[in-house]
């Protein structure tokens, strides 16, 4: 009895990239916005590249609460759904061929979602990381937290609470 042999690195690469992609895809909030995910292995960094209209207080100048606040509720649900849909896609139960936003599983609903401000966000490109504290079949609980040139330096996190999307049988 012999095993299979493992797919080469670089389909498992371009299999997840496809899926990521296609995820963000179907959200143009997030093209707006201008939102980015980089991806290792199965954890994800949201990144919010500086643009002009971002701010929000010309005179400090500081970004906008609401792109902020759009910003770490974008991570929360997009870690979520790739989380929901990892287990799918690595064991091949999601096609991935021919992959389009529609034959993905529909996002987690926000229930409720509280942000902390913590200093301005200053005119630069943000990061984010969101961190699943509890997923279940129906319900999720995500902290996430957000920076700009240091980690350790948070200019804004948050918590939030969501309805997951029911799995198809």
């Amino acid at each position: 009895m012999s095993r299979p042999r493992p797919e080469p690195v670089q389909v498992i690469k371009q299999r997840r990239d496809g899926v990521l992609r296609a995820l963000v895809e179907g959200v143009p909030y997030i093209q707006f916005l201008g939102i980015e995910f980089e991806r290792r292995g199965n954890e994800l960094t949201a990144v919010l590249p500086f643009k002009d209209e971002l701010i929000g207080n010309p005179l400090l100048p500081a970004l906008h609460g609401g792109a902020t606040s759009a910003f770490l509720e974008v991570t929360a649900i997009i870690t979520l759904s790739w989380a929901f849909i990892w287990e799918d896609m690595e064991s091949g139960a999601l096609d991935v061929t021919n992959l389009t936003p529609d034959k993905l599983p529909r996002l987690p609903k926000t229930i409720d979602f509280t942000v902390d401000y913590l200093r301005s966000g200053l005119p630069r490109d943000g990061y984010a990381r969101a961190r699943i504290n509890r997923s279940g079949r129906r319900y999720a609980s995500v902290h996430v937290e957000a920076w700009q040139d240091h980690r350790e330096k948070l200019y804004a996190q948050a918590t939030g609470h969501f309805v997951m999307p029911n799995r198809q049988a």
